[in-house]
């Protein structure tokens, strides 16, 4: 395996790890605007974008490998977390390489917020219902905003930034 999908195989099952220590710790949270979102949001939501880092450098089977990491590490603080997180990433994450893989062809950020989207929304529904958080409209909404908004626009609009800026310097490319 070579060093890039090592990186991001660490850092798929970390993201998973720290999303469920920081939901161990903190529970659910207020975000303003009447939302909520599991203090772990964030690193969940950066998780799935790794997950597609992951396929892409790695391929498909080490991402299994990448949720299993992540919930055995998990597991040391809450096994409670840790199945729940394993049950919700594995689904979501099959759903996620479903519309990921063939939209990939097409390229990165088409495939990365297309299958980021629908990952996320099966992602949240079941890991409330699995770990027995609150399955609301607050809880869902605040959920869905973290994840899409913050962990998939966000980096996706970065990522593109970054290189218009590289293909108007002659010489340097990075590809897509």
């Amino acid at each position: 395996m070579n060093p890039r999908a090592i990186l991001a195989l660490a850092g798929y099952a970390t993201a998973i790890t720290a999303a469920n220590w920081m939901t161990n710790l903190y529970g659910v949270v207020p975000v303003g605007g009447g939302l909520t979102v599991t203090a772990g949001t964030f690193a969940a939501g950066a998780g799935l974008l790794a997950r597609d880092v992951v396929q892409d450098t790695a391929g498909r089977a080490w991402v299994l490998v990448g949720i299993a990491a992540g919930a055995a590490l998990t597991a040391i603080t809450s096994p409670t977390l840790a199945l729940a997180s394993a049950g919700a990433f594995l689904a979501a994450e099959t759903i996620d390489m479903a519309v990921y893989t063939p939209l990939r062809r097409h390229g990165w950020a088409r495939a990365v917020l297309a299958s980021n989207s629908v990952g996320a929304a099966l992602d949240t529904l079941l890991f409330l219902w699995l770990a027995g958080l609150p399955v609301t409209a607050s809880s869902v909404g605040g959920q869905l905003i973290g994840k899409v908004a913050w962990a998939t626009v966000l980096p996706i609009t970065t990522v593109l930034a970054v290189r218009q800026v590289h293909r108007a310097v002659p010489g340097h490319s990075l590809g897509t």
